[in-house]
């Protein structure tokens, strides 16, 4: 081996799997999880926190809506007037340090659900900003969005 290019990265196989698009994880035998390492459809599955919304599915349209609304909550966030830059001084900085830091929550949330690999919850996601910012973030309240010319 050429030390002089080795950077100390020895890597070695991966484990052997039985299923390759997902790895298992879970400290015993009878405490086992599938995490999905590609995209996948169905109901079944973990999304966000252990055991939701599990293999129900009253439990997975829940979920879903929940994403999709804390995708519009992103947007409305994201498009509010409690994030704009009027008026100087410690309160009005402090919230909208506290609105820029709750909508960076969310992203990240949201971001957390989609690597679920659920293909569901990835299209709530895209369908809750695109509906969030058709209504909170178009440019309807006069102002125009300095990212689309005319």
């Amino acid at each position: 081996m050429d030390h002089e290019h080795d950077h100390g990265m020895i890597m070695s196989p991966p484990p052997p799997s039985s299923s390759p698009p997902s790895m298992t994880m879970g400290h015993s035998n009878h405490n086992m999880m599938m995490m999905h390492m590609t995209f996948y459809w169905g109901k079944n599955g973990e999304i966000l926190f252990s055991g939701w919304p599990g293999t129900r599915t009253g439990m997975y349209v829940v979920a879903l809506v929940v994403v999709f609304l804390l995708a519009l909550l992103v947007e409305w966030f994201a498009g509010s007037r409690l994030g704009k830059r009027d008026g100087k001084g410690v309160v009005p900085i402090l919230l909208r340090t506290l609105v820029h830091a709750l909508r960076m929550g969310l992203a990240y949330f949201l971001m957390l659900a989609v690597m679920s690999f659920n293909v569901g919850i990835f299209i709530v996601v895209i369908v809750g900003h695109a509906i969030g910012y058709w209504i909170f973030g178009s440019g309807k309240d006069g102002t125009e969005d300095p990212g689309f010319p005319h």
